[in-house]
């Protein structure tokens, strides 16, 4: 059996761990194991690699350490931050605002607000990029408004949102503002102070940090409630003996991810750019989703006329193309994205779509591979398919 080349272009799912951070968390699974709340000497250095790591994380996002909670990833901080906002403020009002396109985190919790708690819930539309209108926002504010919540950046389609400018009609209106930044960590400046976000979700696999572990940035002042209830970890507000290792590496991963990013967005940008003008040029009846440039360096979406995803997707695996559809945490649907159809495609066009996500590992020569592979791999499928028939074509 010969090993068989690997392109691995699905970096909005997850990346790997960094030989760095991987190097950097070893040591605490198996020298520098204690347990952070106890006091005696290697509980303390477990405690001081916490904080160090809290440090780090509010140093990448322009805050203080004790702004940062760590959680066990981005929904459970999206889950926490909405809940919490909402719990806390009840007597103010039951209205959020979200937009369609958020990530399922943010969206099923305000279907459940909306369900069990009786909330009312705002989903702002987006224009054909993807983005949210900033006077939408204004004007969805009402008197019982207790929090918005808009991504910074797209985890399907890669659109940046006008976050600075959401967060001052936010503070103008009063109103506390939440940002899921999952997909913004490390790909592009993230500062909460000059976005005017209240609350922002990160986690660490999206920028080469291991799996299971995020952080919620909740500003001073926010009260939020606990979400578990037990011992005293984060503040009294998490209970639970800290992810030590995970909590390290999430650390060391936001700090070399921030000190790269000039360099990593220049790079990533040039390689979306050829790969995105390559697939337009030599693939008819293909349409870029999302902004064409307020989008996020690595993001590759399109949508191929005439085929089914789910198929492209398995020709380009046997051809050692790792890619997606959309967002993992919806690949076993059948249905639909819906951040697609909240950007105006037809069901059978939604379908189509091909998501390719680059990071730090992939190459001009990654890039021209997939440029010579996709082009025959839809015309067999197109050539396969009914809907290419001419009593099928509109």
């Amino acid at each position: 059996m010969t090993d068989k080349k690997i392109i691995y272009m699905d970096n909005a799912a997850t990346t790997a761990v960094r030989k760095e951070v991987l190097d950097t968390m070893l040591s605490y699974f198996t020298e520098h194991y204690g347990n952070p709340s106890s006091i005696h000497s290697v509980g303390r250095d477990a405690k001081r690699a916490v904080e160090n790591a809290r440090r780090q994380v509010a140093a990448a996002i322009g805050t203080l350490p004790q702004e940062i909670y760590f959680t066990a990833g981005g929904s459970e901080s999206d889950n926490w931050a909405l809940r919490s906002v909402a719990e806390m403020l009840e007597k103010k009002g039951k209205h959020i605002i979200t937009s369609a396109v958020e990530h399922h985190a943010v969206l099923h919790t305000c279907e459940y607000m909306e369900k069990y708690h009786g909330y009312r819930i705002t989903y702002l539309p987006v224009d054909e990029g993807g983005r949210v209108n900033p006077e939408d926002v204004k004007n969805a504010i009402a008197e019982d408004t207790v929090l918005i919540s808009i991504m910074a950046a797209n985890n399907e389609i890669g659109t940046l949102q006008p976050i600075a400018e959401i967060g001052k009609i936010a503070k103008a209106a009063g109103v506390l503002f939440h940002t899921d930044a999952v997909q913004a960590i490390g790909a592009i400046p993230v500062d909460v102070n000059a976005w005017g976000v209240d609350l922002l979700s990160l986690s660490a696999h999206k920028f080469h940090g291991p799996k299971g572990v995020g952080a919620l940035y909740v500003r001073k002042g926010v009260r939020i409630n606990n979400l578990i209830f037990g011992g005293a970890q984060e503040r009294n507000l998490r209970a639970g003996t800290e992810n030590l290792a995970s909590i390290v590496g999430l650390g060391k991963a936001i700090e070399i991810a921030v000190a790269e990013l000039p360099e990593y967005a220049a790079r990533m940008t040039k390689l979306r750019d050829m790969l995105i003008d390559g697939i337009l040029a030599e693939i008819p009846e293909v349409r870029l989703n999302g902004h064409h440039a307020e989008r996020l360096p690595g993001n590759v979406n399109v949508s191929v006329r005439y085929i089914e995803g789910e198929s492209l997707l398995m020709r380009l695996d046997l051809l050692g193309v790792e890619a997606s559809s959309g967002s993992a945490c919806t690949s076993g649907s059948l249905d639909p994205s819906h951040v697609l159809l909240a950007i105006g495609l037809p069901h059978e066009i939604a379908h189509g779509s091909l998501r390719l996500t680059l990071g730090i590992e992939n190459t001009e020569e990654d890039v021209r591979y997939v440029l010579d592979v996709l082009p025959g791999v839809v015309q067999t499928l197109r050539d396969m398919s009914p809907l290419t028939q001419p009593s099928c074509i509109a």
